[in-house]
């Protein structure tokens, strides 16, 4: 019987590595693919942390080419540089410009590391059924759905569901993820056990390793800081600066803690307020994407995340119009933010998502 051929996209980190060896024990022919994104910009650099995009890309597919040689697998690297800067940085300009507050790590696995990856590995002429990454999620088929399903990684801490709610039912159909059903610990005592020399390898915490406006390079634009009654109370040198919710580094002076609830571009203003004002309950989400059904025709009650670092909760959501839906959080919820994603959830099922593009109301 001819073996099933799989792609893994290899970080140069453990989980990838060890969802490489997995499969291959699993009788799969395996080549490891890396795409490279960083395109050396001159005046970019690097604060220490490690991060999908920065100046360590250079070591880090050499090590991810040492754990092939390790694995005994083939590895090509694919330069997806050009691309991932139209489609990933220059989105996130784009909409820190808009005032909003986007999520690059969503758009590059969407578009780029389960898109234009296998597909330049297909046009280079690599053969391959699947897909695989070291993701902690989980997909199966339904029989009663007829749809393939996106279910949360069973380590709850490291679940990343939220990362890749975008995928396709296509991309689904063609996807592998080893590690969904095991923890970080077991993962861990495996890359210990084939002598994987990064079981300890610090994970990347961010999509870029340098300071984000290294990567806006806006020119300052002095406004106000005001209070939701218009009052001022500090200056600031660009909106795009700030991110709703924010409460560290505002640089103004208060009885008690301030937030920002609101970025406005028009007037060059951050709105502020105490804890209580940005509090929120109702928004509208569109950009959707739907995975366990179709798509949304009634009012549904599901767990709804909002940031990756938060926990899904209580929600409705309903139609709005063609294109978006309503939700509306039984409790209000602190930071609901225009640009991110919000990610709806039955039980431990992804039913879809979509980015939050207004607020309709606060407390």
């Amino acid at each position: 019987m001819k073996k099933k051929k799989v792609i893994v996209g290899l970080s140069g980190g453990v989980d990838s590595s060890v969802a490489a060896y997995l499969l291959k024990q699993q009788g799969y022919d395996v080549t490891g693919v890396t795409m490279s994104i960083w395109d050396g910009k001159p005046g970019l650099g690097s604060t220490g942390k490690h991060a999908c995009y920065g100046p360590d890309e250079k070591e880090e597919i050499e090590e991810a080419r040492e754990l092939a040689g390790i694995l005994d697998i083939p590895y090509q690297v694919f330069d997806c540089s050009q691309r991932y800067k139209t489609l990933v940085l220059d989105y996130f300009r784009e909409e820190y410009l808009s005032g909003r507050t986007p999520n690059p790590c969503v758009k590059c696995n969407q578009l780029i590391k389960f898109g234009m990856l296998p597909d330049m590995a297909k046009l280079k002429g690599i053969e391959f059924d699947f897909f695989a990454t070291g993701h902690y999620a989980i997909v199966e088929w339904d029989d009663q759905r007829q749809r393939y399903l996106l279910k949360k990684g069973v380590d709850p801490k490291k679940d990343q569901t939220y990362f890749i709610y975008r995928l396709t039912q296509e991309q689904l159909s063609k996807v592998l993820f080893p590690i969904g059903i095991m923890s970080k610990q077991e993962v861990r005592e495996i890359a210990a056990k084939i002598n994987i020399p990064l079981s300890e390898k610090e994970e990347s915490q961010d999509f870029y390793s340098g300071d984000y406006k290294d990567l806006l390079d806006f020119q300052e634009l002095t406004g106000d800081i005001i209070d939701s009654k218009g009052t001022v109370l500090g200056k600031h040198n660009g909106y795009w600066n700030f991110t709703i919710g924010q409460r560290k580094g505002l640089g103004v002076a208060y009885s008690e803690p301030l937030y920002v609830l609101r970025l406005d571009k028009e007037n060059n203003q951050v709105v502020v307020g105490i804890r209580e004002e940005v509090m929120g309950s109702s928004f509208i989400v569109d950009d959707l994407n739907w995975i366990s059904i179709e798509s949304l025709t009634r009012p549904m009650e599901v767990n709804v995340k909002i940031r990756s670092a938060q926990n899904a909760n209580p929600a409705l959501i309903e139609p709005f119009n063609m294109d978006s839906v309503k939700v509306t959080f039984h409790l209000p919820n602190d930071g609901i933010t225009p640009g991110q994603s919000a990610v709806f959830y039955e039980e431990d099922i992804v039913v879809g998502g979509g980015v939050i593009r207004e607020v309709r109301n606060t407390r």
